[in-house]
């Protein structure tokens, strides 16, 4: 895998982002983009491990897969929005599968970016800069207890 170049100044950064995704690539990858930006990440293989944290911290995005081992992405998606805490948190899908019925429910249900797998390192990048600089800002500490 190759490293991307530095990409400029965030200065509004560190944030939270939460990665659910049982792909140990993707989450490689997050994790030399979000080291590379000073980003604090979570990262999860299975919606009811994100859901542990996810049911008392709001991160600054939430990257998820919509193919997970233990729930279908959009209806953990759907879960999530009902709550008071991720009505409106920024999301970001990824996927191996293309299909336009799930773009739609994924639109519907407030997801900013519908992205395709394989993920590369500027897109992960461009991801976290783009969306949790842009409602976020302000470190946050993710409590361990």
């Amino acid at each position: 895998m190759q490293q991307a170049a530095p990409l400029g100044s965030i200065d509004s950064l560190p944030c939270a982002v939460v990665v659910v995704d049982e792909s140990t690539v993707v989450k490689k990858i997050f994790q030399s983009t979000s080291a590379d930006l000073g980003v604090e990440l979570k990262l999860f293989s299975s919606a009811s491990a994100a859901m542990a944290l996810l049911n008392r911290f709001k991160p600054d995005l939430v990257v998820m897969d919509i193919m997970l081992p233990d729930k279908d992405g959009l209806t953990f998606l759907q879960e999530l929005r009902k709550t008071v805490l991720h009505c409106d948190t920024p999301m970001v899908m990824i996927t191996t599968k293309d299909y336009a019925q799930d773009r739609l429910i994924a639109q519907h249900l407030g997801v900013l970016e519908f992205v395709v797998k394989p993920i590369s390192l500027r897109t992960a990048h461009d991801l976290i800069l783009k969306f949790a600089k842009s409602h976020g800002g302000e470190p946050k500490k993710i409590s361990h207890g």
